[in-house]
């Protein structure tokens, strides 16, 4: 299923595309026309022929698509003026390091903070996890993202906009200035992680109590198990199952990421390149951006299902004994 699912995605990725009235010509001539630029209907059409929009949708997709499954041509950006993975490569690598360091920080941060809550129920603890779970939920990310920016440059001058500092843009990123990048990513991984390491906190939370309850861990507690093989054997291994599940859409997000947050604190991933790509109705990048998204969807979901089957014995001895 794995090749048609993929086709039908960008079948339907290319038409919801073409849905808002007018193309990138007219996203074009509306915004040389405020600037003063005077286009005639002659003007216009032959723009259109140009760009290949004089033709219907469902031939622009299927010229699409044949250049990818023969040549590995995504198209060309409107925007951009060059070809469109040139464009997604000059963010992606950026946007990967950003992404897995966030991805490191929530569940590092997120499952111990679960486990604790799980097991010290009511407590303290638990109270105040739970009201800064709900609160980083509750709380839009760049709204989080102008108030940490603010403080950052009350209290150090340095409003740590943007990833690089004026230094690594000049010099280039190197040894010697990382923890300067690093020092950028601060911000960052607290405002889009935040969200992320809540939900998951919430998710261990309620699969732990759950699974304390349950009578295979009574029977343990009787057979004299210990309470740390109970916890992280048995508890712990069963309360993974949705966040492993969950990794499905975390490959897709190296391309997404938190779109907003990510243009209010300058960042240069792919989020804000998608934002553009679909304002100014650069088709071919913008779906190339969703196509790539989906297949990464499609790509987690297999490793999650394959990721499930080794966590839990219950999912690889279902087919056996049926």
């Amino acid at each position: 299923m794995f090749i048609p699912t993929v086709l039908l995605l960008s079948f339907i990725v290319f038409f919801i595309i073409q849905l808002p009235p007018g193309d990138y010509v007219t996203s074009y001539v509306s915004r040389m026309s405020a600037e003063g630029e005077i286009f005639t209907s002659q003007d216009i059409a032959r723009l259109r022929e140009q760009y290949g929009l004089d033709k219907p949708w469902y031939i622009q997709y299927f010229s699409w698509m044949g250049k990818i499954i023969k040549d590995g041509d995504f198209g060309y950006s409107f925007s951009y003026n060059r070809p469109v993975w040139s464009v997604i490569m000059a963010r992606l690598p950026l946007t990967v390091i950003v992404t897995l360091i966030i991805m490191l920080f929530t569940y590092f941060v997120s499952v111990p903070i679960g486990i604790y809550s799980a097991l010290h129920q009511y407590s303290a603890g638990d109270f105040i996890f739970t009201t800064i779970g709900f609160l980083g939920v509750a709380t839009p990310n760049f709204l989080l993202a102008i108030i940490l920016m603010f403080l950052s440059f009350k209290y150090t001058g340095d409003p740590l906009i943007g990833l690089f500092s004026e230094d690594i843009l000049r010099e280039g990123l190197r040894l010697s200035n990382f923890g300067d990048f690093l020092k950028h990513l601060i911000i960052p991984v607290i405002v889009i992680g935040t969200s992320n390491t809540c939900g998951v906190i919430r998710i261990i939370r309620a699969q732990m109590l759950d699974e304390v309850s349950k009578q295979y861990i009574l029977v343990a507690r009787a057979k004299g198990v210990s309470e740390r093989v109970i916890t992280y054997k048995y508890c712990l291994r069963a309360a993974l199952n949705p966040v492993v599940s969950g990794l499905s859409g975390a490959l897709s997000n190296l391309f997404s990421g938190s779109t907003i947050s990510a243009i209010v604190m300058n960042m240069a991933i792919l989020g804000p390149v998608l934002y553009e790509a679909l304002k100014n109705q650069d088709m071919y990048l913008a779906g190339t951006i969703l196509l790539t998204q989906g297949f990464l969807v499609v790509v987690g979901t297999l490793l999650s299902d394959i990721a499930l089957a080794w966590l839990d014995p219950r999912i690889r001895f279902t087919e056996r004994s049926v």
